[in-house]
């Protein structure tokens, strides 16, 4: 069941919790709930970064990191059942002096002693790759970071970063994280996709329920207030490719037996280079959808007819 994270040594579950929500649109209680949920399905990975909820008001960044750390502080044996990723560079970018101090930050709001998966967040094009590639990898021979993983990359940036960690004698990224799900496919098929199957590098998908579209929560403009995240949606809703995919989601969902944000998810896993769709959830309740999706495997027909309705 479980997947290889690139040439890391790491294994994840096919579905990664997303840590984004924590401590803003879920409290301390519900994030808990969630994570339990998660975790003793056989839910492996857990996604954070520093930035989280830095968004916020009356928050800094750090605040999803240390919720995590409390829960794994709450049950120290859960730590040997998660693989965690956080990430680094949206906020400070990715100047070498930056990166050490930032991690340290991490782990210690983490509670733990190394990362597994340490994502650079977006390309920082003001610093040479081999400066930040080069801070990575002096965490990683310290102890401090497992693997490596880059988001929100291009995929010449992808390519360079390998020929660059090749020409240094860095460990080379084994992860990314892009932009991908059923109504915005365009922003991973393709060239990036490419370089992930040719190089051997694990994909790992954020907004990959489309900021809740695909769980149907949005049918019309007045149901965009139901939560914080509702007005991203519109677009989804003012084009004909929304409409399809519900209808096929819908479709399937009704197949299945299981929710729509299952059937999106597990198409998601089902594509070429997908290591582990990246979702959040913000009740137990949610969590049993994603959860849902580690043991969901679509038939051929079913995978086609989603892929024919976002086309």
């Amino acid at each position: 069941m479980k997947r290889p994270v690139g040439s890391s040594g790491l294994e994840v579950a096919p579905i990664a919790l997303g840590g984004n929500v924590f401590d803003w649109t879920a409290d301390e209680a519900a994030s808990f709930a969630v994570l339990d949920k998660f975790v003793d399905a056989g839910g492996t990975m857990i996604d954070t970064a520093d930035v989280y909820s830095a968004w916020a008001p009356g928050h800094q960044g750090g605040e999803s990191e240390a919720l995590i750390g409390r829960w794994l502080k709450r049950d120290p044996a859960k730590r040997d059942k998660v693989v965690i990723a956080t990430k680094v560079g949206f906020m400070a970018g990715l100047k070498p002096d930056t990166i050490a101090p930032t991690c340290e930050a991490s782990l210690a709001r983490l509670g733990i002693h190394r990362i597994d998966l340490y994502y650079q967040h977006k390309d920082d094009e003001g610093v040479p790759l081999a400066d930040s590639l080069g801070a990575f990898d002096e965490l990683r021979r310290a102890g401090k970071v497992r693997a490596i993983g880059l988001s929100n990359f291009t995929a010449p940036r992808v390519e360079e970063a390998l020929a660059v960690s090749i020409e240094h004698g860095f460990d080379q990224p084994a992860a990314l994280q892009n932009w991908y799900n059923l109504v915005e496919r365009e922003k991973f098929e393709g060239e990036l996709q490419l370089v992930a199957l040719n190089r051997g590098l694990s994909v790992f998908s954020y907004y990959s329920l489309a900021n809740g579209f695909l769980t149907g929560k949005y049918r019309s403009k007045d149901d965009l207030t139901k939560s914080p995240r509702g007005l991203r949606n519109i677009e989804y809703l003012e084009g004909e490719r929304g409409r399809k995919v519900l209808a096929a989601l819908e479709a399937v969902s009704a197949e299945t037996g299981e929710a729509m944000a299952t059937v999106a998810l597990a198409w998601l896993k089902a594509q070429p280079g997908i290591t582990a769709p990246i979702a959040s959830a913000t009740s137990a309740k949610q969590a049993e959808e994603l959860v849902a999706a580690l043991r969901l495997d679509l038939t051929p027909g079913q995978i086609e007819q989603l892929s024919e309705a976002s086309a």
